[in-house]
């Protein structure tokens, strides 16, 4: 039975079994005294739906040892009269191009305004016609006020089809999820979030969007993820204006005071735990040492008692000037010092990728975020991405996460330096077409013949 019967069932049944003294008739509440739910569902579909767009991308992938092109789909919401458009990074990432489809049947190009990997946001702007009429748009409402149990409605396009909402309640309204939640918690639902309704807009029962839809776990109902409109609204700005998030990087390494999952408990109820400090990072270079207690940062007192309290304290430092001495005032052990860190912008957080013609595979730039295990051995360099099958790369043996160090005794740093040698090999193929490469395997270095007199592009 649909939920919205059921609903109204369990409020019929309570009116009828409420009693009073003897011989005293309880009625059930009047129809009219009580809102019809059916009504707030339909008053706050129809101020949103009309701005949810469906989204087609054409993007390039490397993934398979050649660029290739790949259709994905996915949703937006329409947020202002200028045809901005609000989705998620991994809707539009790698896009080539990008196409919306209103839900009058209007369809226009969209250019990416800017982006965002870590919160998985990106904002769009439809290059529709000046003349066209006024764009439908939603309004962000504010996600704090949510509690558990508020009927909330998910839109978007699920699986490619056309657009569709779906209803249910807020499961959790701080929902933390292990690396995929660096600087913000999520909302979860039971409203069904599948595949294509990602970038779509969580809707309260005002008709505001709440939250940005980006998660669904297609093998268990009730699982869906999204992201809260208090995250989006504070990033929003710097989407507009910089094309992406310049957070800032301590590289500390967190820990809440009563961390359940590790079973580690530690005897204070103020501040947070340093886990740890990443290679090469301000807080490494500062002295931060692993147990040791954050009491306050820059003078604003930090506490994280569970690991729900954690993503804010990571945004507000990620949103810190750059540049500029924070003082840390720290317990270690029983001795209170201050430690000063210096945050430095934390840049890119995936390396860009190539593909290699003739040698059939790709390289992609080391990332100490993306590519922790391959920075830790080499800092700057290009590693084997994927590999053609079949191919001349195969072949020779080369697999993926090969780190290039040499080819044809050039040393490789960047994938320009990978360029300026391969060019000129490929275009004397017929002259040689054996180089050899030196390459680190799990921390082992291997010399690898690459025959590539073989176009397997041809075959």
């Amino acid at each position: 039975m649909p939920l919205l019967g059921r609903l109204w069932i369990l409020v019929i049944l309570a009116g009828l079994l409420a009693v009073s003294a003897p011989g005293q008739q309880v009625l059930p509440p009047a129809v009219a005294e009580h809102p019809d739910f059916r009504r707030i569902v339909q008053d706050a579909k129809a101020r949103v739906f009309p701005a949810v767009v469906y989204i087609k991308c054409l993007r390039e992938t490397h993934e398979t040892g050649k660029k290739e092109s790949q259709q994905i789909a996915g949703s937006g919401v329409i947020i202002s009269t200028d045809g901005e458009v609000l989705t998620n990074w991994h809707v539009i990432d790698k896009a080539t191009s990008v196409r919306c489809l209103l839900s009058d049947g209007r369809h226009a190009k969209a250019e990416v305004v800017g982006s965002d990997q870590d919160t998985d946001l990106a904002l769009l702007r439809l290059q529709s016609d000046e003349n066209a009429p006024d764009l439908p748009y939603a309004r962000l409402g504010d996600s704090s006020v949510l509690k558990e149990g508020d009927f909330v409605m998910a839109m978007g396009a699920p699986w490619g089809l056309n657009r569709s909402v779906s209803i249910g309640i807020v499961s959790c309204t701080r929902r933390y999820l292990d690396t995929v939640s660096e600087y913000s918690l999520w909302i979860q639902t039971d409203a069904a979030i599948n595949p294509g309704n990602s970038g779509g807009p969580l809707v309260n029962t005002g008709g505001e969007v709440v939250g940005l839809n980006a998660r669904g776990i297609c093998f268990s109902d009730g699982m869906g993820f999204a992201i809260p409109s208090e995250t989006i609204a504070l990033l929003l700005p710097q989407l507009r204006e910089q094309g992406k998030v310049n957070w800032s990087w301590t590289g500390l390494r967190l820990q809440p005071l009563r961390d359940f999952n590790r079973d580690m408990y530690f005897d204070a109820t103020e501040g947070l735990i340093v886990a740890g400090t990443d290679p090469d990072s301000p807080a490494r270079r500062a002295g931060f040492q692993p147990k040791d207690r954050i009491v306050s940062i820059g003078g604003r007192a930090v506490t994280a008692l569970t690991e729900e309290d954690l993503p804010v304290i990571r945004r507000w430092l990620g949103l810190l000037p750059k540049g500029q001495e924070l003082a840390c005032a720290v317990i270690r052990g029983e001795e209170k010092l201050t430690v000063a860190v210096v945050p430095r912008a934390k840049g890119d957080v995936e390396g860009q990728e190539y593909a290699l013609e003739r040698f059939d595979f790709t390289i992609k730039e080391i990332n100490q975020f993306d590519n922790p295990s391959l920075f830790f051995h080499r800092q700057k360099g290009v590693f084997v991405f994927g590999v053609k099958r079949p191919g001349n790369a195969a072949s020779a043996g080369l697999r993926a996460r090969d780190i290039i160090l040499k080819i044809d005794g050039a040393e490789v740093k960047t994938i320009e330096d990978f360029k300026e040698v391969h060019k000129p090999l490929v275009a004397n193929v017929d002259e040689r077409h054996r180089v050899l490469v030196v390459v680190l395997r799990g921390g082992l270095m291997r010399q690898i013949v690459l025959d590539f007199a073989r176009d397997y592009s041809k075959e």
